[in-house]
């Protein structure tokens, strides 16, 4: 009898002792066990998020991944084939008009019309975007007529994060160079509510625009005169990518490989603003 007693006593023991382990226990969702933003981030730009690092089924996890969306980025390629002279509000409500959409500048040695080079340069900046962001395009022609009301309807419609607008520049002295960097007036009634937010965007942009191309800068300025900018209710940055009445820059701006140094230095700078902030 001592020893069938015995025998169950140890065997009690044992299955306490099993019962108790760690390997049983169901495990505990800490907030470390969550991923920063970062972190999670990391899957828009396609890294594999491990299964041992967060645990499935976490309603928590659940809730970060959902505010980690794939920023929209609106892409406008300056101008058109066609110009169109008619008239219309500079702004909601308006009575002061301005032509729907302007002719644009030409290479003085290229020859090359803005609106083509605005449009090549647009098309790589969406295909260099287009794994890490969604990408919404105003035009992907030459033969379109869409005023710059219309356009900046375009990226509001798509609830865009920013608007990017690619021009190049003229001007009557051959001399002038560089990119010059617009966002909207802070001091403009119409788009006071997306100026500091286009301003941050830009100076990123701008800084590694010119880290990437060698460009000279001709600085970041606000605007409140461009119906472009006055119809917006999303952020918005322009580019004017060079001067085309420059001999030098006008052919640089037609070089593929420079036109990729544009396109690397904006992406660059939208993903130092939305990854890495």
């Amino acid at each position: 009898m001592k020893l069938v007693a015995l025998g169950f006593l140890l065997s009690f023991i044992i299955l306490t002792t099993a019962c108790s382990s760690d390997d049983y226990k169901p495990v505990s969702v800490t907030p470390e066990v969550v991923k920063s933003k970062e972190t999670i981030s990391s899957e828009v730009t396609g890294t594999e998020i491990s299964s041992n690092q967060v645990p499935l089924g976490n309603e928590k996890f659940a809730e970060e991944m959902d505010k980690v969306k794939r920023p929209l980025i609106c892409i406008e390629a300056g101008h058109q084939e066609k110009a169109n002279l008619n008239m219309e509000p500079t702004a909601p409500g308006s009575k002061a008009m301005k032509e729907k959409v302007r002719g644009g500048t030409q290479g003085v040695q290229t020859k090359k019309p803005e609106y083509q080079l605005n449009l090549e340069v647009a098309s790589k900046l969406e295909n260099a975007l287009a794994e890490d962001f969604d990408v919404v395009m105003v035009r992907e022609t030459n033969d379109v007529d869409i005023s710059n009301s219309e356009r900046a309807m375009i990226c509001n419609d798509a609830q865009a994060d920013v608007m990017i607008r690619l021009h190049a520049d003229g001007n009557e002295n051959s001399q002038v160079k560089g990119m010059t960097f617009f966002y909207p007036s802070i001091e403009n009634k119409y788009t006071t509510s997306i100026a500091e937010k286009s301003k941050d965007i830009l100076e990123a942009v701008a800084e590694n625009t010119i880290s990437e191309t060698g460009a000279k800068s001709r600085g970041i300025i606000p605007r409140g005169d461009l119906t472009g900018f006055n119809w917006l209710k999303v952020p918005s940055i322009l580019i004017e990518m060079g001067f085309m009445t420059n001999k030098e820059e006008d052919v640089l701006l037609s070089n593929p490989d420079y036109q990729e140094k544009i396109v690397t230095g904006i992406k660059k700078g939208l993903t130092a603003y939305y990854f890495q902030n």
